[in-house]
C-alpha cells in the first residue's frame, strides 16, 4: 500500500519544477512511511510514498523499464493477489524478473498488454504509468474503488494522486468548493467521479484514464452485468465457501504482520474464522482487534440500529479460534479530542462522519503499533443484502436510494441555513442521481418484478452506497500507515453473488443467507444466529457535552457560521446531552468537522 502522485505537463519542463513535485509527494507521507522516491522528466513527473508489504527490499518505486523505444515508468498503490500467477505466465511469454515485488509484475504486465493489463488483475490498485514511447499517462483504478485515485485537468496536462491533498499542493490547483461539491458531501449518494474539490475528479473505479497530447479519454474495463444464475442451492453455497477460503488466503499473503478487524457480527467474523484456519496451517496465531467504548456493555442500551452489544460475540469467536485478541477501548475524550478530529479531517481533506470516523482512525492507529496489514469485514453487507432496508418494501420501492428512504424523517442537513439549503436543492439533486443510478443497471429479460427491483437496489449499493465506506476505511486507515484489505470487495465473489437470485440470497428467511450457511463451519453458534448490527457508536452523554463544549468555544464571526442555522445550534448547544436525540448529536458532530475542515484547508465556497 503506498501513495502516488504526478504531474504531466506538455508545454514546459517539469525538471525546473522539482520543489513541486517533492511537495505533492511529501503529502502521501503518511501513506507510505516507509521509502519516497520521485522521477521527473521534462513533462511528467512521477512521486512515490512507499508502506512496503511485499518484497521489503525490492519494491522502490517509480519503477522503471527501458525499452528500444523509450522508458516506461510505474507508481503503483495496492496489492494485485493473483501476481504470483501472473509472474509465471510472463516468464513464460519471455520476461525477466529482477524482484519479488507485485510492483514489476503490474509494469512487465503493462509492457505485455497495454491498456489492456487491469483486466488481467486480481486485487485491490491505483496506478499510474508513464509510458516514454507514446509520451502518454495511464491512470488506473481497481473494480470495486477500493483504492483511491483523483486527477485535474491543467491547460497543458494534469495533476493526479491518491488524495486531493497532493493535488492541492500544487499551485495550479485552486482550493475551491462550489455548490455541486456540496450537494453531494450532504446528500450521502456518491454520484460517480465525485470531488468535493471544483475541477477535481474520481477516477471512476473500473476506469483507465488515458492523457497524451490529444487530451484526456476514460475507458470502463469493468461494470456490473447481468448474467443468467443456473446453480441451487447447495452449489452456490459451496461456490461461495469456496470463493471466500480463496481470497482469504491469497490476501494474507505479506511479509509484515497481519491481523482481522473483529466486531463480533457475522461479516468479519466470518473473515477471522477462515484466516485463523488458514494460518493454523502455518503454525501461526491469528491476531484480532475490536474497537470498544467505556463502559458500553455494562450500560447498553437497545435502539433502531443495535439491539446487542458486540462485546459478548467478540469474547465467543476470538475463544473459538484461539485468536490472540485486544479491544480497542475509547472514552468521550479520546473521541472528542480536536487533534483526532483534525487529523481524520486532514486523511479525507473533506468534512466526514464525525464520532464513528474519530473511533475508526484510533483503532486503527493502536493496530498500526502491533499490525501493519488488517483483513476486515467492509462491504458484505452490500455484496449480500445484509442492511435492513433491503428487507423493507418500503424502502426498496420509494423511488429513491433506499438508504434514504429509510430513514426519511431524519434530516442530516438540519443545521444548516436556510439560504444554504434552498441552494443546494438536495430533494432535486438526489432525486437526478436517483433516476442517473437506475438508468446504468442491467437487467435480465424475463425479470420478475421483485427481482428486477432487488437487483435494482444490489446495484445501488455496491456502486454508489459501498464506495461511500470503502473511502471512509482507506483514508482512516493510511493516515496511520495501516493496510486494510477487503476480502468481499474481490471481483469474483461480487460477479457471482449479485447474479445470484434475490431468493437465493434470502433462503433461509434472514438477510445474507449465503454468506450465514457458506461460513457456519468457522462460526461460533451465537454469531450465525446473530441480527445485523452496525458500526459501534459511543452511547456514553459525555461525547455530547463535549461537542457541546467545544462549539460553545467557536468564535461567532467563524465561517462555519456562513454555513450553520445559529437558532438550530443554540437549541442543540442547550440539549441536555443525556436526553439528546442522535441526530442533534450527529448534527453537532457535522459542525465541529466543517469548523475543522474550514480552518484547516481555508477553502473557497462559490455558492
Amino acid at each position: 500500500m503506498c501513495g502516488i502522485t504526478g504531474w504531466v505537463s506538455y508545454d514546459s519542463d517539469l525538471r525546473q519544477r522539482r520543489d513541486i513535485v517533492n511537495a505533492m509527494t511529501d503529502t502521501m507521507a503518511c501513506r507510505g512511511p516507509d521509502d519516497a522516491g520521485t522521477q521527473v522528466e521534462a513533462h511528467a513527473a512521477l512521486g512515490h510514498r512507499r508502506l512496503a508489504i511485499i518484497d521489503l527490499p525490492g519494491g522502490k518505486q517509480p519503477m522503471t523499464e527501458q525499452t528500444a523505444s523509450g522508458p516506461v515508468t510505474l507508481v503503483y498503490s495496492g496489492e494485485t493477489y493473483n501476481f504470483t500467477e501472473l509472474r509465471d505466465e510472463l516468464a513464460g511469454l519471455g520476461h525477466r524478473f529482477r524482484t519479488d515485488s507485485d510492483t514489476e509484475v503490474v509494469l512487465r504486465g503493462y509492457l505485455q498488454w497495454g491498456e489492456g493489463l487491469p483486466e488481467h488483475l486480481n486485487g485491490m490498485y491505483a496506478f499510474a504509468v508513464w509510458d516514454g514511447r507514446e509520451d502518454r499517462l495511464v491512470l488506473v483504478r481497481d473494480r470495486m474503488g477500493i483504492k483511491p485515485l483523483y486527477f485535474e485537468p491543467t491547460a497543458d496536462g494534469v495533476l493526479f494522486g491518491s488524495e486531493p491533498k497532493a493535488i492541492l499542493a500544487n499551485p495550479l490547483a485552486k482550493r475551491a468548493v462550489d455548490a455541486d461539491g456540496l450537494r453531494e458531501l450532504m446528500a450521502f449518494t456518491k454520484a460517480p467521479g465525485w470531488s468535493l474539490w471544483q475541477n477535481m475528479s474520481e477516477v471512476e473505479p473500473g476506469t483507465v484514464v488515458t492523457v497524451d497530447r490529444r487530451g484526456i479519454r476514460t475507458r470502463a474495463y469493468w461494470t456490473l452485468r447481468a448474467a443468467e444464475h443456473t446453480d441451487d442451492q447447495d452449489t452456490t453455497v459451496g461456490n461461495v465457501r469456496e470463493l471466500l477460503t480463496d481470497i482469504v488466503r491469497r490476501q494474507l499473503v505479506a511479509d509484515v504482520p497481519r491481523c482481522v478487524l473483529l466486531s463480533g457480527g457475522l461479516d468479519s467474523s466470518a473473515i477471522t474464522g477462515l484466516a485463523a484456519a488458514e494460518l493454523a496451517r502455518e503454525k501461526e496465531q491469528l491476531r484480532t482487534f475490536s474497537v470498544d467504548f467505556v463502559g458500553q456493555e455494562e450500560h447498553f442500551k437497545p435502539d433502531d440500529l443495535r439491539s446487542t452489544p458486540d462485546s459478548p460475540y467478540i469474547r465467543d469467536v476470538a475463544k473459538l479460534v484461539d485468536s490472540a485478541h485486544q479491544d480497542v477501548v475509547l472514552d468521550p475524550a479520546a473521541l472528542s479530542d480536536p487533534a483526532v478530529r483534525a487529523a481524520v479531517i486532514t486523511a479525507r481533506d473533506m468534512p466526514g462522519m464525525g464520532e464513528m470516523d474519530n473511533s475508526l482512525y484510533l483503532l486503527f492507529k493502536a493496530i498500526r503499533a502491533e499490525s501493519t496489514v488488517a483483513l476486515s469485514g467492509e462491504s458484505a453487507d452490500e455484496v449480500f443484502g445484509g442492511y435492513a432496508w433491503f428487507h423493507d418494501d418500503a424502502a426498496t420501492t420509494s423511488g429513491t436510494f433506499p438508504w434514504l428512504a429509510r430513514y426519511a424523517g431524519l434530516d442530516r442537513t438540519s443545521m444548516l441555513s436556510t439560504d444554504v439549503r434552498a441552494t443546494l436543492d438536495l430533494p432535486g439533486y438526489i432525486g437526478d442521481q436517483y433516476a442517473t443510478a437506475v438508468a446504468a443497471v442491467d437487467h435480465l429479460d424475463g425479470e420478475s418484478e421483485r427481482e428486477h427491483r432487488m437487483r435494482t437496489v444490489c446495484h445501488l449499493h455496491l456502486t454508489r452506497f459501498v464506495r461511500q465506506l470503502l473511502d471512509r476505511k482507506d483514508r482512516a486507515s493510511m493516515a496511520v500507515g495501516l493496510e486494510v484489505r477487503v476480502p468481499f470487495c474481490d471481483h469474483r465473489l461480487v460477479e457471482y453473488v449479485y447474479n445470484t437470485p434475490w431468493a437465493l440470497k434470502t433462503f433461509d428467511g434472514r438477510e445474507k443467507s449465503l454468506l450465514r450457511h457458506a461460513a457456519k463451519h468457522v462460526l461460533p453458534e451465537s454469531v450465525t444466529n446473530r441480527l445485523k448490527s452496525p458500526y459501534p457508536s459511543t452511547q456514553d452523554p459525555g461525547y455530547a457535552a463535549a461537542l457541546q463544549r467545544q462549539i460553545g468555544d467557536i468564535r461567532r464571526d467563524d465561517p462555519v457560521f456562513d454555513l450553520v442555522d445559529r437558532t438550530w445550534l443554540d437549541e442543540a448547544l442547550r440539549t441536555d446531552p443525556a436526553a439528546m436525540e442522535s441526530t442533534t448529536r450527529a448534527g453537532l458532530d457535522r459542525v465541529l468537522d466543517l469548523h475543522t475542515w474550514l480552518d484547516l484547508y481555508r477553502p473557497s465556497l462559490l455558492l
